[in-house]
């Protein structure tokens, strides 16, 4: 650790390239040329456009396991549809053409009769309706999000009606991520290994954690795709994708280092667009397991952090400093007191709790969860053993992560999480009530808050009361929020009509390119 204390920011930025630990030195100098002219060709042709991202995809099974992993939403946003969609920060028709309340508990969808799956089967209500029990009944990430429906109808081939126990404010923005399949193959084996959906693209081939090779969907409803066809490669060392993007062998890219930045932005033939992120890290503190349990020693370790210098040196303008458990860009934010870097107060705080001989523990977290993951632990890690807190660097497997984290087995987890919805619920309100227990966290009054929030739909009452909860999380140390990363991207300047996604999940579908 003390080598790692001792690096200058741009020894850290240099290490952006590998991303995170597991990647080697050779591989990320090779791909460090000096910036200037891009040498390759763009895409044009029929080269399909490709579009580099540092996470590999693994799974293409909307409702399972991987469900809001970023590379996999990438994936399911091309391949699938949902009755209800973004435009902005507006929700718009998607599957559904319109919808109605008869009551405060149910809400009628009026489908479009115009769409085919990709087999060219027609998708209608029972699809719908069986793609929707599906999530209810999952035990994936997304579970929460509809443990409130109570009944889901089709009484006609076009219109689905919903039925929840309890008024759900949160509906239509829980449905841009409920994607729909075909009911006739949801219990096929075998299925998610090239998957039908009635998305703008169809799957021709997939690698898990290597490579997916999308076609334009030639029936879809909205028009097909004036690509040839989506490539979407894992390429997880920065330094590798910037240059294939200078090269013009990939078409765009994102989760860029600061440095290369720069470099970008003096290259020809390549323009950069950026946008406030809703991606962040987060260090979960088990709360149900000692020390943690203890809200002292959650406090003591926040306070242990000079959080504002580890984001300069690791990120500079890369990321912002969080002042909230979700990121400002998010609606719901409200921002907090930050905790007062003061290794002082946090000795004398874990002294208070008992621990003035100091506290043995761990840390875990997967490659690929986000850039320059490795190097944030460490930093993290490297301060809290100034006030005697001995962390044991656990980087595992994601499979192996995922497991251990359903099960609560681990001490203290970083991750990147992505607030994919926009909105406080999705991540606030699906993560920390008492019944989702994440973290071994509860606390009933936010619970009462949480379900306030989710069932009314007058917006400056939810925001109100995602901002006190927001306090109460923050108050509470459940864990360290340090950095909200900016959404930047690469692109060959002949990409046209793509537009920046703040969740990292960028859509194909209008975008075209100039021959």
């Amino acid at each position: 650790m003390a080598a790692m204390e001792g690096m200058g920011r741009r020894q850290f930025l240099t290490l952006l390239g590998a991303g995170v630990a597991g990647v080697s030195l050779p591989a990320l100098v090779s791909g460090c040329a000096p910036g200037g002219p891009g040498t390759g060709s763009a895409s044009g042709g029929n080269r399909p456009l490709s579009a580099a991202f540092y996470q590999a995809i693994n799974d293409l099974d909307p409702h399972g396991a991987s469900a809001v992993d970023e590379a996999s939403l990438l994936a399911n946003r091309q391949i699938y549809d949902t009755l209800v969609t973004r435009d902005g920060d507006k929700l718009v028709p998607g599957l559904a053409t319109s919808w109605r309340q008869p009551d405060e508990k149910t809400w009628e969808f009026t489908l479009r009769d115009d769409v085919t799956f990709h087999d060219g089967t027609e998708l209608t209500s029972a699809d719908v309706k069986a793609s929707l029990e599906r999530l209810a009944t999952s035990v994936g990430p997304q579970k929460p999000l509809w443990s409130a429906l109570d009944a889901i109808e089709a009484p006609d081939r076009h219109t689905v009606r919903l039925t929840t126990k309890d008024p759900l404010g949160t509906l239509l923005v829980n449905l841009t991520l409920a994607f729909v399949l075909p009911a006739a193959h949801l219990g096929g084996a075998g299925f998610f290994r090239r998957p039908i959906g009635s998305g703008p693209f169809a799957v021709e081939s997939f690698t898990p954690s290597s490579q997916l090779l999308l076609k334009p969907a030639a029936n879809y409803w909205g028009g097909a795709s004036k690509l040839p066809g989506l490539r979407l490669p894992y390429i997880p060392e920065a330094s590798t994708r910037m240059t294939s993007l200078q090269n013009g062998e990939v078409d765009v890219t994102w989760i860029i280092p600061p440095d290369e930045l720069k470099r970008l932005n003096g290259v020809n033939g390549v323009r950069v667009e950026s946008k406030p992120g809703v991606n962040y890290f987060l260090a979960w503190f088990n709360c149900g397991r000692k020390p943690f349990s203890d809200v002292r020693v959650r406090r003591a370790l926040s306070h242990a952090l000079d959080v504002k210098s580890i984001v300069s040196n690791l990120y500079g303008d890369a990321a912002t400093v969080m002042d909230a458990p979700i990121p400002s860009a998010v609606f719901g934010h409200a921002s907090q007191q930050p905790y007062e870097y003061d290794p002082e107060l946090a000795r004398r705080e874990l002294a208070e709790a008992g621990y003035s001989s100091g506290i043995r523990t761990s840390m875990m977290w997967f490659k690929d969860t986000g850039p320059l993951a490795t190097e944030l632990a460490q930093s993290i890690i490297s301060a809290w053993a100034k006030v005697g807190v001995t962390v044991e660097p656990q980087q595992i497997e994601k499979a192996a992560w995922i497991k251990r984290l359903t099960a609560l087995d681990w001490d203290i987890e970083l991750q990147v999480n992505t607030v994919t919805t926009g909105d406080a619920d999705y991540t606030l309100g699906r993560l920390y009530t008492s019944d989702a227990n994440r973290m071994g966290y509860s606390n009933k009054k936010l619970d009462g808050i949480l379900a306030e929030a989710r069932s009314t739909s007058d917006q400056d009452r939810r925001g109100s009361l995602y901002g006190q909860a927001c306090e109460i999380i923050w108050r509470d140390a459940v864990g360290v929020f340090p950095a909200a990363l900016s959404s930047t991207y690469g692109l060959r300047s002949t990409v046209q009509g793509f537009v920046p996604a703040a969740n990292s999940q960028p859509e194909f579908r209008a975008v075209s390119t100039a021959r």
